[in-house]
């Protein structure tokens, strides 16, 4: 009898299902070139993490340039519109951006060094404040005692002078980093019409012409209105925070204030480093724990109504970001370019969110809502 094609068991089969008679019922398979493309993709992806990383001196002064370029862009176009040369408008914005950042820098700077000087007086105070964590200390190194830990908790060191330099010399950038990103940054504000144009007609197909055109115009207005939007938040967490402090009792409640709308420019990592200033601050200044945490624990209230209610209503309205995207991208700026890093964490991830809605478009149907 013969046996059709359909009807041949599959080797090793024990409940006899047939083989099936079509390759389009066989199981995808990566073929060789496949994976060369993709192995060759990673290598250049590490490659590039890798330049990034190590010429660092270079490229975060650029790249903060053209992102905060590409935010003030809008307002050298409005004041083209006004007969102001692009050239003078791009030096008028960065003097005004600048004597804003020098401002605020000043009224965070004067009490930072008047603190600095009294580091060893502090930190006296804040350790005597502690004792009264001394006797769950002294339980929690019992019970580790008696499940056979052989040391207690490892006791924290106050910080120092040398702490505070360190950590001043790995924030400052140095002269020429300065100089760099300041000449890049008004060269490109001037020239940026001139680049959006030679960057278009780049491409010799229309396509891809209106394609490069729609992209630059939706990064630079997204990039203006996340700014915008992002300053006016953090200068009301600012002005809130300053008023929390002054009711509070709180010394120099302006410099605080103005190092909360600061910070409050990181995600994640502002707040929660805000709050520990508010919290050791406090424990300082004031003769008990609980008056010493009232400052930090309003601000935690109004960050928590920040973050959860006023900045996803605003900014979600104008380009949604997930919350685990921002998160990743947060930690791998910050672990790739350290503070700066994780300034530009957000208005990066906006950058590549918008390419890929139009380099890769979703055209495949999309799966029904459960």
């Amino acid at each position: 009898m013969r046996v059709l094609p359909s009807e041949r068991l599959m080797s090793g089969n024990s409940e006899g299902a047939p083989l099936p008679d079509s390759r389009s019922e066989l199981p995808p398979v990566i073929r060789r070139t496949e994976f060369v493309a993709y192995a060759l993709a990673g290598l250049l992806l590490i490659a590039v993490i890798a330049v990034l990383y190590f010429a660092k001196a270079f490229f975060l002064p650029v790249v903060m340039a053209v992102v905060a370029g590409t935010m003030l862009s809008p307002a050298a176009s409005f004041l083209e519109r006004r007969g102001v040369p692009r050239a003078l408008g791009a030096v008028l914005i960065v003097i005004a951006v600048t004597t804003v950042v020098a401002f605020v820098v000043a009224l965070i700077a004067v009490p930072a060094m008047e603190w600095s000087s009294r580091l060893p007086e502090l930190g006296a105070q804040l350790k005597e404040k502690m004792h009264v964590f001394d006797r769950p200390l002294a339980l929690w190194k019992e019970l580790q005692t008696m499940v056979g830990g052989s040391e207690g908790l490892p006791s924290l060191p106050l910080p120092k002078a040398e702490w505070l330099q360190a950590t001043l010399e790995f924030l400052s950038p140095t002269f020429a980093e300065f100089l760099l990103f300041f000449a890049t940054l008004i060269l490109f504000i001037a020239s940026w019409r001139d680049l959006r144009r030679a960057m278009i007609m780049n491409f010799g197909d229309r396509d891809a012409r209106l394609r490069t055109l729609r992209i630059l115009n939706e990064i630079e207005v997204h990039l203006g209105n996340y700014l915008l939007t992002v300053t006016v938040i953090n200068v009301g967490v600012g002005i809130t925070t300053g008023i929390v402090c002054a009711v509070t009792g709180m010394p120099n409640p302006a410099g605080l204030g103005a190092l909360a709308a600061a910070l409050n420019f990181i995600p994640i990592i502002g707040p929660v480093a805000m709050f520990v200033v508010l919290a050791v601050v406090g424990l300082v200044a004031f003769p008990t724990i609980g008056g010493g945490l009232m400052a930090a624990l309003a601000f935690g209230g109004i960050t928590f109504l920040e973050g959860h209610f006023v900045t996803p209503t605003i900014i979600g309205r104008r380009l949604s970001l997930n919350a685990l995207a921002v998160f990743i991208a947060l930690a791998f700026w910050t672990w790739l370019w350290g503070p700066m890093g994780a300034f530009l964490s957000s208005p990066l991830l906006i950058v590549g969110l918008i390419m890929k809605e139009h380099l890769m478009p979703e055209n495949s149907p999309q799966l029904p809502q459960g």
